[in-house]
């Protein structure tokens, strides 16, 4: 059974990146685990904290390392990704040499209740996801405007064509997660 990770860059208890990383883990194939991954706890990253290495970098080092493939769920803030994935990456490249990022596939999906469909953050994490050789779906590319309207009152897609796209972009970083280590 392979390992997909999802992690949302959001950390707000009622989070419609979540709730649209937990439609996405319905899309997986048969032999795919979805494993949600905590970013909430993660302390700033700071490299002082490697003498005693905190145990929440332990623990999503390790559970970053066990995947296969990450599908990033963010929001956009400032035409950027979060704060708190931004420090979830940087916790998991560190120390240098360690990067538990490096051989993954990995699919974004970042979303926004405007317009643009978190258009910004989608491109900032691409650019941060290159330095850690990750294998990242080119295309499609996956902006979801007005984000709150896909969901209905228990947060599951209600938009038959978002979930057919939604299908379609899994099902390319399926290909890649098979392919991914056959790369590094």
């Amino acid at each position: 059974m392979k390992k997909i990770g999802f992690i949302s860059g959001s950390l707000r208890k009622d989070s419609i990146s979540t709730k649209i990383a937990h439609n996405l883990a319905k899309l997986l194939p048969e032999g795919y685990e979805p494993v949600f991954i905590e970013i909430g706890d993660l302390p700033l990253y700071n490299e002082d904290l490697e003498a005693a290495t905190p145990l929440a970098y332990t623990r999503f080092r390790n559970e970053v390392k066990g995947l296969d493939g990450v599908i990033f769920v963010t929001p956009e803030y400032n035409r950027s990704f979060t704060a708190a994935l931004k420090n979830a990456l940087d916790v998991g490249s560190r120390p240098y040499g360690q990067n538990v990022w490096s051989g993954k596939a990995a699919l974004i999906v970042s979303q926004s209740p405007g317009q643009f469909g978190g258009f910004g953050a989608n491109h900032h994490l691409r650019q941060v996801l290159v330095m850690f050789n990750m294998l990242t779906v080119a295309q499609p590319e996956v902006y979801l405007s007005n984000s709150a309207k896909l969901l209905d009152e228990d947060g599951n897609l209600n938009n038959e064509g978002t979930i057919k796209f939604l299908q379609g972009a899994v099902n390319t970083f399926i290909k890649y997660v098979e392919v991914a280590p056959k790369l590094v």
